[in-house]
């Protein structure tokens, strides 16, 4: 009897103490597997004439990152300027397709130029897509610092007018022979729309698009803490902020004199041209960053609202609802439009 119980105790023992090595391996196999599990995935490439990184912080699926990367080359090959297969550049060329003196476009290049024909309007031609004769005569990029001559430039900006771009459904119509669109402006940020459309269809709730400083973010941390976007101070290292917003689930894009530019004769060139001129917008501001619901929307306000210059364009930010913009100028002030620093937090640095 004795010799039973003291077996039974054993054997009880034994069973607690595999059962207490168990819990503490699950502990620690939990622990482990949650931190590899909140670890994120990211990648990073060239694409659309910029750098881009994606990463995603709630799924370690490596075939979801590739197939968002992948998105970009599908559209470059769309809304490409300079790629000579892109369909813009077949559309700008005059060899697509036409039916009856109308271009026939697939269904993402008629919604882009929609979305640019929209913010022309909205900034009554201080942005304008039909710039195309005109930015192709500038070169920000191979650091030649050319100028254009001014007979040529003149010449380009007879074929500048988004009122001569009739666009019904998937059909378009140049109403003047040569024109030639230019959707950089507004590309990158309907390109990250559609790659947070295609990370939601597949699960992700925690991400983060940049495509050149184009940002747009895909819910919260996995912590459920919004995430924390800092706005670039003009020419300073991309790591030095202006000030920091948090986000959840927004889009922040900046525009500014600082992206691409060259400097000849103490006089700075930058990208943002003027569609009535032909030359760099010179009104005071170095940068426009917009806080919206869609990238497409804060790159196509970004530019309208540079162009407009400080006060138009807080006008027109102030009148849109649920979008918020902060403004630099030459003299590094911070201008925020109503409403930003209160609701997205926003916070000054040094």
């Amino acid at each position: 009897m004795t010799r039973l119980k003291k077996s039974a105790i054993s054997i009880a023992g034994f069973v607690v103490l595999a059962a207490a090595v168990l819990a503490v391996f699950a502990f620690f196999y939990s622990r482990q597997t949650r931190q590899q599990q909140s670890d994120p995935i990211t990648a990073t490439a060239f694409k659309l004439n910029t750098v881009v990184t994606i990463t995603i912080y709630d799924s370690q699926e490596q075939e979801i990152l590739d197939g968002a990367m992948a998105l970009c080359d599908e559209y470059e090959h769309i809304f490409s300027r300079t790629l000579p297969e892109s369909e813009l550049y077949q559309l700008n060329a005059g060899t697509l397709p036409q039916e009856d003196g109308t271009f026939i476009l697939s269904d993402s290049l008629a919604d882009l130029i929609r979305q640019g024909l929209y913010y022309s309007e909205l900034s009554e031609g201080a942005f304008d897509i039909s710039i195309g004769p005109v930015s192709s005569l500038w070169d920000f990029t191979s650091g030649t610092a050319l100028i254009p001559d001014e007979q040529e430039l003149a010449q380009a900006l007879e074929l500048v007018d988004y009122r001569q771009v009739e666009l019904e459904g998937n059909r378009l119509r140049f109403g003047m022979e040569g024109m030639q669109l230019d959707l950089g402006a507004i590309a990158k940020g309907y390109i990250a729309d559609r790659i947070k459309d295609y990370l939601v269809s597949e699960g992700v709730e925690s991400a983060i698009i940049d495509l050149g400083g184009n940002i747009l973010c895909v819910g919260v941390r996995p912590d459920r803490a919004p995430f924390r976007i800092g706005i670039q101070r003009p020419f300073a290292d991309r790591s030095e902020t202006a000030a920091i917003v948090k986000i959840d689930g927004k889009s922040v894009v900046s525009s500014g004199i600082y992206e691409r530019y060259f400097e000849k004769d103490g006089t700075l060139y930058h990208h943002i041209l003027n569609p009535k001129t032909g030359y760099p917008y010179d009104n005071g501001l170095v940068s426009v960053t917009i806080i919206s619901d869609l990238s497409v929307d804060g790159d196509g306000l970004s530019t309208s609202c540079f162009a407009l210059g400080l006060d138009k364009g807080l006008e027109l930010i102030e009148s849109l609802p649920d979008t918020y913009a902060a403004f630099i100028t030459e003299d590094g002030t911070l201008h925020f439009s109503e409403g930003l620093e209160e609701t997205f937090s926003a916070e000054l640095t040094d």
